[in-house]
């Protein structure tokens, strides 16, 4: 039986309600609290020209809309304007549309406004206006925050800078909408009100249909849709240029090879960025086991114990790479990439899966491998990391990790179907594993691959061959480039991210002074699979009645990736608070991993109440922006103040004038002081004395318990293969260095 809904007119809302359906499939989740009667102000963000037909189809109540008076220059929209009830708002004359607002709350009507006060042109939560403090107070009525989760993307949201001309999604349209509990309007404040989206917006992020799904068969129905696509370019060697149904076909003779011969649930699998790394982890995908890409930069104890964890009996790699790694310990079942698939029947064998990709559907393609549906929170890949600073510990990400992450990147207008990117960070590096990996597979980008990022100038030869637009990486790895490409060599790039460490702001400035490119800065970890925050270029305005919006923010990591929530606890007690005070920064979502591989006592440690601790310390601006201050393990107390490695290292080398561009020349630590808890050493390539070091630091105002009270001379920084300083081996180094003095 039809239920009235809304305040339009009995056939207008029939007509409404049945091509609203047609077009959105709509779920719920909180409308058990929801106040069946009185005046409810409703809040909820604001992703598209449809969020008001989505919202009444959610609500059970009708809802009156409060929305702007330009709207009114449009014949259709003042017609939708009158027909509906709306209460007119303008900058101009705020008050008018306020005391309307009011007045409906107190016959007991249901209200919503949009804080954001536009359409976010960038999918994320914007700046919240305080408008709606006022509404609530002066009616007395309850506030509830809704978060709409699946209109991103679809036509009329600013997906890709662009509302209406772009390509329909398949119909019906998935669409979450998470409703909060009433909150009593004299709590019900800016700071409440952004935390509560995101945390509705994080909940209605984990119901999208497509988190359940398997990694694999996902990624083979992506290359089955278009097995002409180039997938990679491969210039490890010679230039070997791949397309989605050659890569399909590999992996598909491969994996069945791999299901009748491999033992055990995981593989190894030891390879540079290349057309080898994306066909041997797509085929363990597809024969149903979980690829552990090692870490083969690491010692030698260090991959024993990570082959050890995972269980590893079998190794996917190359000849090339076992001949170049002779103190690696390879496994007895250690087998060569190219010689699997020659065994398997090799190109005459592939003919079948070739066919198969250009002339079957998708879904069969999928099927003729035997790939489940379901995926969802089962394991679809193992990464190490220990940090920096200990022990391997074994990351397990799951389909919906991967999946979610996949998505949450492609939100931004940053990496675009069809784009060329750069892929040059190793494959055990998470960066690397997801995004110059799986996405490319699954979100359709061309994947130009160099098998080192130390092999600067290959790189170079890459972007300006290839026409490469998008280059992601560690700032160690981009550095130097400022010192061996002219800007004509990279007149493609579009964009540079870099992650893994914090963006000096020197390379920011110099890279844009010399290519006239600004870098954008990612932050993420192993555990969140990885990316929480990408800064972006900021959004065009679509219309002369847009106030303009930020993608950016200078010293930010930018805002959180749909789907993601947060906290700032104290680091000492774990006890919350403000989001704009320097805290330990937590995270939730459906891209944060759930625990440490057989480790439940390191799980433990990595969650507080539910939320994982990143261990890095951290702020949030009023519009959402996240400030990094450093890593918790990168602080030293002494004499009770906290006293920032990072910053210590960037005024030493400010004030001595020391490049940087070729690798770090200083390191800063902490070790055991029993007079004052803690004592700063300094690590440094250069030949500096402490009388210099003391009288440089105080010219630039340093505080004397910032001031290193140790040096210790080392021929290099040690670094990991992902491009992080390794912070274990320079502890051991400025520990080694005190007791040896």
């Amino acid at each position: 039986m039809f239920r009235r809904r809304s305040f339009l007119p009995l056939h207008l809302e029939w007509f409404a309600h049945l091509i609203a359906r047609l077009l959105y499939r709509v779920r719920t989740s909180g409308l058990e609290a929801f106040p069946a009667q009185g005046g409810v102000l409703l809040i909820a963000n604001h992703l598209s020209y449809v969020d008001v037909v989505v919202l009444q189809l959610a609500c059970p109540r009708p809802i009156r809309f409060v929305a702007h008076h330009w709207l009114r220059r449009n014949g259709f929209l003042n017609w939708c304007f009158e027909r509906s009830g709306s209460i007119g708002i303008s900058a101009a004359q705020p008050r008018s549309g306020m005391h309307g607002a009011v007045e409906a709350l107190r016959r007991g009507e249901v209200v919503c406004v949009c804080p954001e006060g536009h359409i976010s042109r960038t999918g994320q939560l914007m700046r919240l206006h305080r408008g709606f403090e006022v509404i609530a107070a002066r009616a007395g009525a309850p506030v509830v925050a809704a978060a709409v989760d699946g209109l991103w993307g679809s036509i009329f949201s600013f997906a890709g800078n662009k509302c209406v001309w772009k390509s329909p999604r398949l119909l019906p349209t998935a669409v979450h909408v998470a409703f909060g509990r009433p909150q009593p309007a004299a709590q019900a404040g800016v700071e409440w009100a952004r935390r509560e989206l995101l945390d509705l917006g994080e909940r209605a992020f984990q119901e999208r249909p497509v988190l359940r799904r398997h990694l694999g068969r996902e990624a083979v129905r992506a290359l089955a849709k278009q097995p002409g696509r180039i997938l990679v370019i491969d210039r490890t060697a010679e230039r070997r240029v791949l397309s989605c149904a050659q890569i399909y076909a590999a992996a598909a003779l491969l994996s069945r090879r791999l299901r009748a011969n491999v033992p055990g649930r995981r593989v190894g699998i030891v390879l540079p960025p290349g057309a080898g790394g994306f066909i041997a982890n797509l085929a363990v995908a597809m024969a149903g086991k979980v690829p552990v890409n090692l870490n083969f930069t690491a010692g030698r104890d260090a991959i024993l114990t990570s082959l050890r964890i995972a269980g590893i009996e079998t190794v996917l790699s190359a000849k090339a790479m076992q001949e170049k790694l002779p103190a690696f310990p390879w496994p007895a079942g250690t087998v060569d990439l190219r010689a699997e698939i020659e065994a398997a029947g090799g190109r005459r064998a592939m003919l079948p899966w070739l066919l198969a990709a250009w002339l079957l559907p998708n879904q069969v393609c999928a099927n003729l491998l035997g790939l489940p549906r379901t995926g969802d929170r089962e394991e679809a890949g193992l990464l190490f990391t220990s940090g920096s600073s200990g022990e391997p510990k074994g990351v397990v990400l799951t389909h919906r990790n991967i999946l979610a992450n996949c998505l949450q990147i492609s939100s931004l207008s940053i990496l675009p179907e069809r784009s060329s990117v750069l892929g040059c960070l190793p494959i055990f590096h998470s960066f690397g594993f997801t995004v110059t990996l799986w996405y490319p597979i699954l979100r359709g980008s061309r994947v130009v691959t160099v098998p080192s990022p130390l092999d600067t100038r290959r790189i170079i030869d890459a972007i300006a061959a290839e026409q490469v637009r998008v280059m992601v990486g560690a700032p160690t790895f981009i550095r130097p480039i400022l010192k061996k490409a002219q800007p004509a060599e990279l007149r493609s790039l579009d964009l540079v991210v870099t992650g893994a460490e914090r963006l000096p702001d020197d390379l920011k400035a110099d890279f844009l002074r010399q290519y006239h490119l600004e870098i954008q800065q990612g932050y993420g970890l192993t555990e969140t699979a990885p990316a929480t925050n990408i800064t972006q270029p900021d959004p065009p305005i679509i219309f002369s009645t847009n106030e303009p919006q930020e993608g950016k923010r200078a010293g930010s990591v930018g805002r959180l990736l749909p789907g993601l929530t947060a906290r700032i606890v104290d680091p000492e007690t774990m006890e919350e608070r403000p989001e704009t005070d320097t805290g330990l920064i937590l995270l939730r979502g459906a891209n944060v991993f759930e625990g440490y591989l057989d480790d439940p006592g390191k799980t433990r440690q990595a969650f507080c109440r539910g939320w994982f601790v990143t261990g890095d310390l951290g702020r949030f601006d009023a519009d959402g922006f996240l400030y990094i201050e450093g890593r918790l393990s990168r602080f030293s107390k002494i004499a009770g103040e906290m006293v920032p490695h990072g910053t210590v290292e960037q005024r030493i080398v400010e004030a001595f004038g020391w490049d940087q561009s070729e690798q770090p020349v200083v390191y800063v630590t902490g070790i055991p002081d029993q007079a004052k808890g803690e004592a700063l050493v300094l690590l440094t390539t250069e030949a500096v004395t402490l009388e210099q070091l003391r009288a440089r630091l105080a010219e630039r105002g340093l505080p004397n318990l910032w001031v290193p009270k140790i040096i210790h001379r080392v021929e290099r920084i040690p670094m990991l293969g992902t491009g992080k300083t390794d912070l274990k081996q320079c502890r051991e180094l400025a520990l080694h260095a005190v007791k040896g003095g």
